[in-house]
């Protein structure tokens, strides 16, 4: 089975001749450390986290994903990534992204959307979203006219077509979206405490802001379903944090879960089954909500807010998960990290739905040779796990 192949018929709980050699991330200063550890430096960072010209080049915590960290693919031997639709589902034009306040160990920027974002420059713990563009109900209405209008045009590169004719041979799975979602972008649009007092002192806002959200998104993406097929959608949330949801099931059946049937409607009428959210924390009270607004598969499962990948499965057999696996059993070394992969991972491979991973990116206190015997360990596991296995 090639990569795509492989990805649809394990997300869909059909067998499969093994499962993926895959990882969610890294920080960059992760890399930066394992290139000192001894990790083959070939392609390197990107031009400005390499060479500290970039605007985030002094952080460690920049997130370097799996689809840029070139030499740690290649070292590994990981399967081919699923690769993204390079469409912008955000703001248009966009913001500058520039530094507010720099304030020695954290920071305050804005990113493209116009968020604003409080970020220590270790990376230690997770940025905090301070404000945004949109705080009445004017700004909004502003917001769409001017930079959330529901046409491609600036939205795709230059390239598109030379794209579309490549998606079409390719042997790799497809998605759409990128960081926004139906809690995730007004989250981006006004900051957390602003969006979470705008539910109780504008509910009319925010239901227009969902329903427009889900026609937005909808008009972009039955552009591109157009040209090419794709293969799952992402949707990206983190509105979970270790004591539960930042809002009750409630407030998220009566204010949220409108725009996912709409438009994880539209997705399946347009054969696009898999759509995946992402958010971190304990998101055990959202994911019957999740699963009834026709979400299939959930990612990454934080095991430090109390999420058990194993509990999960029993709890939702037909749900399609990523990751789980407990970062920080690579930091404390080899008979920790037996412990997490043996107590989850041929569990989680005989129910099928799942890839494994780490359930964030790899952080810098995390050793190459550590990552290395994980790597090592989870590898034999998916081998003994496997129908046929032809890899080296």
């Amino acid at each position: 089975m090639n990569a795509r192949e492989r990805f649809l018929a394990l997300m869909n709980f059909e067998e499969v001749d093994r499962n993926f050699l895959w990882e969610f991330g890294y920080w960059v200063g992760t890399v930066r450390r394992w290139y000192e550890e001894g990790l083959p430096l070939v392609k390197g960072l990107s031009e400005g986290l390499a060479d500290g010209t970039g605007l985030f080049a002094e952080c460690a915590g920049v997130p370097l994903h799996r689809e840029t960290a070139h030499d740690v693919h290649d070292y590994f031997k990981f399967d081919p990534y699923l690769v993204r639709v390079p469409l912008n589902i955000g703001a248009f034009p966009e913001f500058e992204q520039k530094i507010i306040e720099d304030h020695g160990d954290w920071y305050i920027w804005q990113t493209e959307d116009g968020c604003l974002r409080k970020e220590l420059k270790n990376r230690t713990s997770l940025p905090t979203i301070v404000g945004g563009p949109v705080k009445t109900r004017d700004d909004w209405e502003r917001f769409k006219a001017e930079r959330l209008r529901p046409t491609l045009e600036g939205r795709l590169p230059d390239n598109w077509p030379q794209l579309v004719e490549e998606y079409k041979k390719r042997d790799y799975p497809l998605g759409l979206g990128q960081t926004h979602g139906f809690f995730g972008t007004p989250r981006y649009l006004m900051g957390v405490e602003e969006l979470l007092t705008k539910f109780y002192d504008d509910p009319a806002m925010m239901r227009d802001m969902n329903l427009y959200l889900a026609d937005f998104w909808i008009a972009l993406f039955d552009g591109v379903l157009k040209e090419v097929a794709v293969d799952t959608v992402f949707i990206w949330e983190d509105m979970c944090y270790r004591g539960g949801p930042l809002i009750s099931p409630e407030m998220f059946r009566e204010f949220i879960l409108p725009g996912y049937r709409k438009l994880t409607g539209f997705l399946k009428d347009n054969g696009v089954k898999i759509i995946q959210v992402d958010s971190d924390g304990d998101v055990w009270k959202l994911l019957p909500l999740w699963i009834e607004g026709g979400v299939t598969t959930i990612y990454p499962f934080e095991v430090a807010a109390g999420m058990d990948i194993v509990a999960v499965r029993k709890a939702f057999p037909g749900l399609g998960i990523t990751g789980g696996l407990d970062k920080r059993a690579l930091i404390k070394g080899r008979e920790a990290i037996d412990r997490e992969l043996e107590s989850k991972v041929p569990f989680m491979l005989e129910q099928g739905g799942y890839i494994p991973n780490i359930d964030h990116m790899a952080s810098p206190d995390i050793s190459l040779e550590n990552f290395k015997y994980y790597r090592r360990k989870l590898k034999e596991i998916i081998k003994r796990h496997s129908r046929t296995w032809d890899r080296d």
